[in-house]
Order: C-alpha cells, then structure tokens, then sequence
C-alpha cells in the first residue's frame, strides 16, 4: 500500500511538471507535430490527434491542456477565455455587450448571481443576486466555470436562453431574451431632499470621470451623498481609485503585492470633494474593486458603510493575451487597504447593519437616516 501511495504521489508530481513544460512550451509557440522538438506533451497531443479512434482537434486538446494547468493552482478565480469569449469580455469592460444583464461568481462551488443590470432581460424576468444557476439550455453545470457558463447565456440578440434558478430551495424555469446591453453604470437620483445617491453597478472605463461629474453636479444644492456599492462585481482597478478619489484630498487607496516584486501603491488620483457627509452601501454582491473603494473610504474615515458584509474577493487578476487570440486570466496579487487589511475571504463588514434581505427602500431609507445623524453632529440638518 506505501509503494502504491508513493507512486502514486510521483506520478502526481510528474504530472504536474509535465504540465508547467508544456505551458512554457506553448507561450513559447514550441507545440509541433510528431518528430518537432517538444516536450512528452507535444508527444502525447500529436499521437492522440493522429491516431485516437475518435477524432480530437488539436486547439481543443491544447484548451484542455491549459485549462487542466489552470486547475492545479486551486484559483477560483482562474479562467481560460477563447477568442470570441475574450473579445466580448472587452467589450464587457467597455460598458458593452450581448447578454441578459447578470454577473456571476462561484460561491462554495455553486454559480451564483452576484449583480444585476438595471432594466435588462435579467431585471425584467426578477433574477436577484443569490440566484443559484442550477442549468443553462437544459444542461446541468457540472463543473464547468463562470467563463463558460457566462458563454453559454450569450447569444445572438433576440434569441432565447432557458435557465434553471435555485432560489431559497425552490428551483424554476426562466426563460429570457437576449439583448445588447449598454451598462448605464452610474446613475444618480434624489431619494430625499439635500440627499444625492450615486448608484456605481460595475467599474467599468470612465466611470470614475462619471462620478465626479456627478459630485460636482450635486455641490450646490445636497447636504449629502450616498455611495451606493451593492451588487457590484468589481472591474477595473484604476476607476475603482478614481471613485474613492472623488471623495478624498490625498494619500493611500490601496496596494498589492506580486510575487517577487514590490508593493505598488495606488495613491488619490487628485483631490476630491472632502466636505460632504458621506454613507456607503454596501452587501455581499459588492466586490473585488469595489470592495476596494469601500474599505479605503472607511479607513481613511471618509464615510459611514451600511449594509451587510461584501463579497470578500481581495485578489487581483490579470488577462494575459496568447498568440492564437485567446487568452488566460488568474490571481497575481492580493490587495490591502490604507490600513493593511486583506479583504481575501472576509469582505469589508459595515459599520452599520442592514439585513442583506431588506427591499432596496429599507437600505435607503436607514442610510439617509445615518446621513441625518451626521447633519445632526455637524449642526447643518438636510434641507
């Protein structure tokens, strides 16, 4: 048994090794065919293209080799994007794409909604954050990952896609249209007189500049400001600094640390708006880069968070483009807030408590609340 134990633990080991060579070897456009140099799984994808009974491509051999290598670093976060896949995700970044309106996590091993677009297919139907999604056109998930389940829900505009949702243990059949979506990712209201709220659904290009502009806008006539974070995923790193910057004069955002390399600090990108009272809202779907700004501004003791404890996505990935078009992402880094804290697992938790079940009118209603008991403080009560 301790022969077959150790055997197994070599050839596990020597797998493993196998595995790194034919990644250097394939960054390095070294795959070729049967007598090219390369490593054995050069060897291996040429024998099993040329003579496995059932026929195989050699790209899907070679996306099941990357995929595999991209399993064995235990990253939830890791993905393998094709080139269509990689080109909708830019456009995704961009503020645009084909879809039903809904970002996703894995979360203890189930695909979960974590945000969801205002006024898309996916609001229209009434997917909330938490829905699990158990089958996409009539196939179960297995283990399949978010990247590919998000490329199973895009389409054409106008065709339909069949879902499965779990929710609260009840599962149900939704079927919805696809549609090209255009993410109005920050929008602004007045749920109280002297009250502006900033709702911020995603970090995507230009929103930072966009939330300035709506902080200056809003200058002359609100006693307050509501930052409202929940339900969004994250995105871009560099406008998540420039959102915490509009409310900040100077100093520290956050900062990560590679490995092998030194920390880098992102600082205020330029002074902002450091006199209105500040709340944040937030909940278990505000994540990644948002997580980000909501820690920054709590430590530096900018604004009040209410609502629930977030998402807890303290890494940072990075896409890195191969030479075929597609492309591979995983966790390079980690962020840490102005105050050292890893956000990895734990989220940032509020300094005020909402039920993450409160209607979307409780959350607002007890942060106004918190922005009268500021005014209050400071002797300048709303309107």
């Amino acid at each position: 048994m301790t022969g077959r134990v150790r055997g197994a633990a070599r050839l596990s080991a020597l797998l493993l090794v196998l595995a790194a060579m034919f990644l250097f070897g394939f960054l390095a456009g070294r795959v070729g065919r049967s007598g090219a140099p390369g490593s054995v799984l050069d060897q291996a994808a040429d024998h099993i293209e040329s003579d496995a009974a059932t026929p195989v491509d050699r790209a899907d051999l070679e996306q099941a080799a990357i995929e595999g290598m991209l399993g064995t670093l235990g990253d939830r976060y890791a993905a393998y994007y094709g080139s269509a896949d990689y080109a909708e995700f830019q456009k995704l970044i961009d503020g645009r794409y084909t879809g039903i309106g809904v970002w996703l996590a894995r979360v203890n091993g189930r695909v979960e909604v974590t945000s969801v677009l205002p006024g898309s297919p996916a609001a229209q139907a009434g997917l909330r954050i938490g829905d699990e999604v158990v089958t996409v056109d009539g196939r179960r998930l297995g283990g399949a990952s978010v990247t590919n389940v998000v490329s199973r829900m895009r389409g054409e505009v106008g065709t339909r896609v069949e879902l499965a949702l779990r929710r609260a243990g009840t599962v149900r059949p939704v079927t919805l249209r696809r549609g090209e979506l255009a993410a109005s990712d920050v929008l602004v209201d007045r749920p109280a007189r002297g009250v502006v709220r900033i709702r911020v659904a995603a970090f995507t290009r230009g929103v930072g500049r966009e939330v300035r502009t709506a902080v200056a806008a809003a200058h002359e006539d609100r006693a307050g400001v509501i930052l409202d974070l929940r339900g969004n995923p994250g995105g871009l790193l560099v406008e998540g600094v420039e959102v915490a910057s509009a409310f900040l004069s100077d100093g520290v955002v956050v900062s990560y640390r590679r490995r092998g390399a030194p920390e880098e600090v992102h600082r205020v990108a330029s002074t902002g708006d450091t006199t209105a009272s500040l709340v944040v809202l937030v909940d278990g779907g505000t994540a990644s880069a948002a997580e980000v700004v909501a820690a920054a501004l709590q430590d530096r003791e900018r604004g009040v968070l209410v609502g629930s404890r977030t998402y807890g996505k303290g890494s940072v990935q990075q896409p890195v483009r191969l030479a075929d078009g597609t492309a591979l992402e995983f966790t390079i880094a980690r962020y840490y807030t102005p105050d050292g804290r890893s956000l990895e697992g734990v989220g940032v938790r509020p300094d005020i408590d909402v039920e993450s079940s409160a209607t979307d009118d409780v959350a607002i209603r007890r942060a106004v609340e918190v922005l009268d008991g500021i005014l209050a403080d400071l002797g300048t009560p709303r309107g």
